[in-house]
C-alpha cells in the first residue's frame, strides 16, 4: 500500500524503503502484561537484557502485573538486575501494576477512548511518552505509533528533521491508520537501527539523504 505524502516528503519514501527491505515480521512478541512490563524494562537498556529479565519472571511464574506485585521488592529487582536501574524500574512496575489494579483492570483500560488512555499511562510514575505508545501500540493494539531514538536518527538521516510529537504526528499523517501499520513500521525502524547504526555501518545507510 502506497504511503501518502507529496513528492517532495521524504517520510513516505522512507517507509517504502523500510517496507521493502524487511515486509511481514513478528516484533515484539508476548502477551499484553508482559508486553507492559517489557515497556518499563526496556528503558535505557538493550533488548537482550529485557528478554533474560522477562525469563527470570516467567520462571517465578510472576510475568503478570499481578505476578510483579506478588513479589517482594527484592525479589523483584534481583528478578530484573539484569536491566540496568533496576532499583527504578522496580518501583515503576510496581507503580503501573498497581495503577491497572486500582482502576479496575486491563478490561477497564480497554473501554477508554485512545486519548483518555495515553494521558492516563502519561501520568503514571515513569511513563513517557515511548513507553506510553509502546504500551498502546504493542499491549493494547492501539493506533498510537512509537517514536524512540533509533527512529529519530533513522529520520534525521533521510532529511526528516522533526523528533518527539512532532515526528509522531508526521507518521500518523503519513501511515494508513491501523495498530498493524504502526506496529510494523516502528518494527522496521529499529530493525533497521540494529542492522546498521548499532553496527556502525554508516557508509553503507541506505536512507541518508533520501531526498536528494
Amino acid at each position: 500500500m502506497a504511503e501518502k505524502g507529496s513528492a517532495a516528503d521524504p517520510l513516505p519514501a522512507l517507509i517504502g524503503l523500510l517496507r521493502e527491505s524487511y515486509g511481514e515480521i513478528a516484533w515484539w512478541p508476548g502477551g499484553p502484561e508482559e508486553v507492559m512490563i517489557g515497556a518499563i524494562l526496556t528503558q535505557q537498556t538493550k533488548w537482550e537484557n529485557v528478554e533474560r529479565a522477562l525469563d527470570n519472571l516467567n520462571v517465578l511464574d510472576c510475568c503478570s502485573l499481578e505476578g510483579v506485585l506478588s513479589l517482594s521488592l527484592s525479589e523483584l529487582e534481583e528478578a530484573i538486575r539484569c536491566t540496568g536501574f533496576f532499583r527504578i524500574k522496580s518501583q515503576r512496575l510496581r507503580a503501573l501494576s498497581m495503577a491497572v489494579r486500582d482502576v479496575g483492570g486491563r478490561s477497564v483500560l480497554e473501554k477508554m477512548s485512545l486519548s483518555e488512555l495515553r494521558e492516563w499511562l502519561l501520568s503514571l510514575h515513569g511513563v513517557g511518552p515511548e513507553t506510553a505508545d509502546s504500551i498502546l501500540c504493542y499491549a493494547l493494539n492501539r493506533p498510537s505509533y512509537v517514536i524512540d531514538a533509533y527512529t529519530e536518527r533513522i529520520c534525521g538521516c533521510a532529511g526528516i528533521p522533526e523528533k518527539g510529537a512532532a515526528l509522531k504526528a508526521r507518521f500518523e499523517e503519513v501511515l494508513v491508520p491501523e495498530n498493524k501499520e504502526y506496529r510494523l513500521c516502528h518494527a522496521w525502524c529499529v530493525e533497521y537501527a540494529k542492522d546498521y547504526c548499532g553496527a556502525k555501518r554508516c557508509n553503507e545507510c541506505i536512507v541518508k539523504n533520501l531526498n536528494e
